[in-house]
């Protein structure tokens, strides 16, 4: 068995912090220190840690202050659960210190269920993930979160020249590239700003998703705004770590367009409509991540995550050449996508 001190720590006094914090809390749900392990840590300053409890397992977040803020979290954990979804209740809060002790959803991520499942379980699975997210959707409340306004887009798209243009690949774009890239940009945000705004989670994705009982289990969820409908649609179907072919996106698309609509969702009648509208909305979010997984390679030492580069290459040079107005952008990554980009859409 392990003791607290086996799980690493940046320095002894945050150490100690999580003792005193740990011991003042287990009398109330018998928990048993000993047992302390980690369980999973993201690309934020978070990590998570799995203790035996009475009657089970728990959750532990560490989320060292000042880099991270547990209210949102648990604001949000609280809606989830209002709204009859399945999201770690919140039995311990210690906002200042940065402590949490969750409810444990279980150990198998979406993603690697997705990844072994046969045709017919990944549907399943991909259609409890849908009538989750519809429901999300409806009772969720999003007035109380922040808005994913035009500033907040512009930052997001502004990821990719600084961390992915220049610091992966080099690269210095001219006044005319810089022109071409604003333009697209402008198209991007437009888009998105145009569409009925819901909840939006902003990481809808299997690797966020447990396979539990409820059907999902929803994590990572402290980020959420006030945004654009189809946003986490998008996350869900072209995914950061395992692709579709454009057939199952399609059914999966129309499935969710037809609950949401007959839920009383403020879609599009024309589901081409909206199908145009997700695929440009994917298309910010896939220019985002590009830049954030550069960021995560060069600036915070997880080299891993560029990796899936190609993978978010191919994503927006499908949906670049498409669309005639966003065209443009093709010039521009060309040269870093090369032939790497044509391999993108090959599932994992």
């Amino acid at each position: 068995m392990n003791s607290p001190t086996a799980v690493a720590w940046p320095d002894a006094q945050r150490r100690e912090a999580f003792e005193r914090w740990l011991a003042a809390i287990s009398p109330r749900h018998g928990l048993e220190p000993q047992t302390l392990a980690p369980a999973s840590a993201d690309a934020s300053f978070r990590r998570y840690l799995r203790i035996g409890a009475r009657g089970g397992s728990l959750i532990i977040m560490d989320a060292p202050p000042p880099q991270e803020d547990v209210r949102p979290f648990v604001q949000v954990a609280r809606a989830i659960r209002e709204a009859g979804l399945n999201g770690p209740p919140v039995l311990e809060c210690d906002a200042e210190q940065g402590f949490l002790l969750l409810g444990d959803l279980g150990s198998e991520l979406y993603l690697k269920a997705l990844q072994q499942a046969d045709a017919a379980r990944a549907d399943a699975l991909m259609r409890d993930a849908i009538a989750a997210l519809v429901q999300w959707q409806l009772k969720v409340p999003a007035a109380p979160l922040l808005p994913y306004d035009e500033a907040l887009l512009a930052r997001e798209l502004a990821l990719f020249p600084e961390w992915c243009v220049q610091r992966e690949f080099g690269l210095q774009w001219g006044e005319a590239e810089h022109a071409r890239w604003q333009s697209v940009c402008r198209l991007l945000i437009d888009s998105a700003l145009a569409q009925p705004t819901v909840a939006v989670h902003r990481d809808w994705m299997p690797r966020n998703l447990m396979v539990a009982t409820p059907n999902p289990g929803i994590l990572d969820f402290q980020d959420a705004v006030r945004g654009p409908v189809s946003y986490d649609v998008a996350s869900l179907l072209r995914d950061a770590f395992i692709s579709w072919d454009e057939e199952r996106e399609l059914d999966w698309a129309v499935r969710y367009w037809s609950q949401a609509r007959r839920a009383g969702l403020p879609l599009d009648s024309d589901f081409g409509e909206f199908w145009r509208a997700l695929e440009w909305m994917g298309l910010q979010r896939h220019l985002k991540v590009l830049g954030i997984f550069c960021r995560l390679k060069h600036r915070d030492g997880k080299p891993a995550y560029a990796e899936d580069l190609p993978r978010f290459f191919g994503y927006a040079t499908k949906v670049a050449t498409r669309y005639a107005p966003l065209r443009p952008l093709l010039s521009l990554i060309e040269p870093m996508s090369g032939l790497r980009a044509t391999t993108a859409y090959s599932m994992r």
